[in-house]
């Protein structure tokens, strides 16, 4: 058996391997039932379909005829592990609406074409649409500023 889709089947293998660490974080969580779950069944449930998602593109990977794996983005990696970073490291200390400010436009430089119009719209719906949702419909206990 040849393998026809090498990003097919290497991200096939990246599901089933976030599957499994999904359902081996959550086993010592309590699963409860459906209709009372507990903190284990969510990610246990979702560990597995990441498996069967996985095993479905690895399997269709020796079928279906598709790219080779090419050279490694280091700059996507750099910058996106940066925007990661620096929200976790801000949101509570600089505020929710700065933190996110700071994960937009480090996200942005992974890329090569961003363009600083396309850059302020995005900032500007997506922060706008962020504060609405987690701090105003989910009342997530966070500042909006490090000031407020």
């Amino acid at each position: 058996m040849k393998i026809r889709s090498q990003k097919d089947f290497w991200a096939g293998l990246m599901f089933i391997g976030f599957g499994m660490l999904a359902i081996v974080v959550s086993r010592d969580y309590p699963m409860g039932s459906a209709t009372r779950m507990g903190p284990g069944y969510f990610p246990t449930y979702v560990g597995a379909v990441l498996i069967v998602i996985g095993a479905i593109t690895s399997g269709l990977a020796y079928r279906i005829e598709g790219p080779g794996i090419g050279r490694w983005g280091w700059r996507p990696l750099l910058w996106l592990s940066a925007a990661f970073a620096a929200f976790g490291l801000l949101i509570e200390g600089a505020g929710f609406v700065l933190a996110l400010l700071a994960l937009i436009i480090a996200s942005s430089l992974a890329g090569r074409d961003t363009r600083p119009l396309e850059l302020a719209v995005l900032i500007a719906v997506l922060i706008t649409g962020s504060v609405a949702l987690f701090i105003y419909g989910l009342e997530l206990p966070y500042r909006l500023f490090p000031w407020s």
